[in-house]
């Protein structure tokens, strides 16, 4: 794909020891981008990983042209890899979702058609507590319990009205996917609290939609470590935001 030419599409996947499920999900991907009729393109954000994630994604890419592949020299975290991409991507609509596409392309597909049925709306959130969501493949009950015990506290601590804040599907239109990402500074897994707090911050529509969910049995989350940092991370997001937009504000 010509770099001169703007995709109206560009989806984001951070990954970080990802090399047995990319064989798997990028050509997936591929199925997606060969039948849809407006270009796209795809952005594997590859931090340095213990296995061959990089070696993989490359490979990928010599038979996948929409394929771009940025390899970051360090391992910061989700939020970094997610923000390198985003800020890269050149698309009208920009979305991320995680490497294992346990929420499927088909709501990818969903969320287009909400963006281009209402023009009010700037983000969409994908929300696995929607009650129109389908969970398809269920985590412990002992991990749903700590999940829905999280998502309570995060409302609380963050003074956020969105039932499920990390689910790693969420998109922008270009102008909100610039303005919010260039002042995100998370780089771990709460950075998801940071986009919506920036996003309310910078008045954005953001459209809760419900989604289809599998757990990974793979997640890279460890449930009580990671939680517990997010949770400390979270209790200073909003001074955080404050900040930030005194120092970048945004006009309209």
């Amino acid at each position: 794909m010509s770099k001169q030419f703007r995709p109206y599409l560009s989806l984001v996947i951070p990954a970080y020891k990802e090399a047995q499920r990319l064989p798997n999900t990028l050509p997936v991907i591929q199925e997606y981008v060969a039948k849809w009729s407006f270009p796209a393109e795809v952005l594997a954000v590859v931090e340095p990983s213990p296995d061959a994630t990089l070696e993989v994604a490359r490979a990928a890419q010599t038979r996948f042209p929409e394929l771009r592949v940025i390899a970051n020299d360090v391992h910061r975290g989700k939020g970094y890899a997610v923000r390198t991409g985003m800020l890269k991507a050149r698309g009208l609509l920009v979305f991320f979702t995680d490497a294992d596409l346990s929420t499927p392309l088909s709501d990818l597909e969903t969320a287009l058609r909400i963006f281009e049925q209402n023009a009010r709306i700037d983000v969409i959130v994908g929300s696995r507590q929607h009650p129109e969501s389908r969970i398809l493949h269920r985590q412990s009950p002992l991990r749903e319990r700590m999940g829905q015990t999280f998502n309570r506290l995060v409302k609380f601590l963050a003074g956020l009205d969105f039932e499920d804040t990390q689910c790693g599907f969420k998109g922008f239109r270009q102008r909100a996917a610039r303005e919010i990402f260039s002042r995100q500074r998370t780089d771990g897994f709460s950075f998801d609290v940071e986009l919506l707090l920036l996003a309310r911050a910078m008045g954005f529509s953001v459209h809760e939609m419900p989604v289809h969910w599998s757990n990974s049995p793979e997640s890279k989350v460890r449930v009580i470590r990671d939680s517990l940092n997010m949770l400390v991370e979270i209790t200073s997001m909003r001074g955080r935001v404050w900040r930030t937009m005194h120092d970048y504000p945004f006009h309209r």
